[in-house]
């Protein structure tokens, strides 16, 4: 019996994680697959290997596994294929497979001209005196950042050339400060501020405090701020491709023979603990790379 077991990262909000299993939950009449279930990397329950008993408890016989996920970041190529190792060991009779992350999909810019719209931003025609810039989590592996570099690119293509630029919040630079200098110094006057995260949390409710302090150091400027990327509902389309992908093991990438995870193996501890407590930090400690997952 097939089974797809959806991975949430997992908030210390709960708000956020009510997301996650609700968008999950709106799916499943559409994914038409026997069993469906969700279970979360972190800060959240069930866990990946409670989730995968779950499953199996209900007679899977092939579980896929589908991060959400915006890119291949250090849980997707680390944690997430560790947990699926020890459940190849505790069940040799099921089949696991590896979903991909949501990555770059022609799907995503729509909800982000969607997202603009909502707070004014006329996407028809070109206006030098405004600027987007999108921010995102950060990630400590340089070609998980470039993706979003590609994704600010095509966003400035769909919106007809407008300056679009990059930033995040954490990890890396240009840091979110640096981003609305960058905007204000090309002459822009309004700034749309795109926070580029999934849900609701601890994230969201920095980037709302950044906005108050922009609009108090730079009295002259506009700055406007979508609402967090969310579980649109285009998002099914995207979600439910990367399900019946790896339920198919239609996802190229292969974690059991990828040289970065075989050094991580050796050489660090990817033992992923599940926290039921909180810890000072949001996991900007991705290492994001460009590889295929564990079939």
């Amino acid at each position: 019996m097939d089974a797809i077991l959806f991975i949430g990262h997992g908030s210390k909000v709960k708000e956020g994680n009510d997301q996650v299993l609700q968008f999950v939950q709106s799916m499943r009449q559409e994914i038409k697959v026997p069993i469906v279930e969700t279970c979360f990397l972190e800060f959240a329950k069930p866990t990946i290997p409670a989730g995968i008993d779950a499953v199996v408890a209900k007679g899977a016989t092939r579980v896929a596994l589908v991060p959400m996920m915006f890119f291949s970041a250090g849980h997707s190529k680390i944690h997430i294929p560790h947990e699926i190792d020890e459940a190849k060991e505790k069940y040799p009779h099921v089949q696991f497979t590896y979903g991909r992350p949501i990555g770059v999909h022609d799907k995503l810019f729509d909800i982000l001209v969607g997202r603009l719209q909502e707070v004014g931003f006329t996407p028809t025609e070109y206006d030098e005196k405004k600027a987007v810039l999108l921010v995102g989590r950060g990630s400590s592996d340089a070609d998980a950042n470039s993706e979003l570099y590609k994704i600010s690119r095509l966003l400035s293509e769909r919106l007809h050339m407008t300056n679009v630029e990059l930033s995040f919040i954490g990890v890396t630079s240009p840091t979110v400060e640096e981003g609305i200098e960058r905007c204000l110094k090309l002459d822009a006057t309004s700034v749309y501020i795109v926070p580029y995260f999934f849900f609701t949390g601890v994230l969201m409710e920095r980037m709302e405090e950044k906005r108050r302090q922009f609009v108090a150091n730079y009295p002259n400027f506009d700055f406007h701020m979508t609402s967090f990327f969310g579980f649109h509902p285009e998002l099914k389309t995207i979600f439910i491709d990367r399900a019946l992908e790896a339920l198919e093991g239609e996802a190229k990438l292969n974690c059991d023979v990828c040289q970065y995870r075989l050094h991580a193996l050796e050489h660090m501890d990817v033992h992923h603990h599940h926290h039921d407590h909180d810890h000072h930090h949001d996991h900007h400690h991705h290492h994001e790379h460009d590889h295929e997952p564990v079939k």
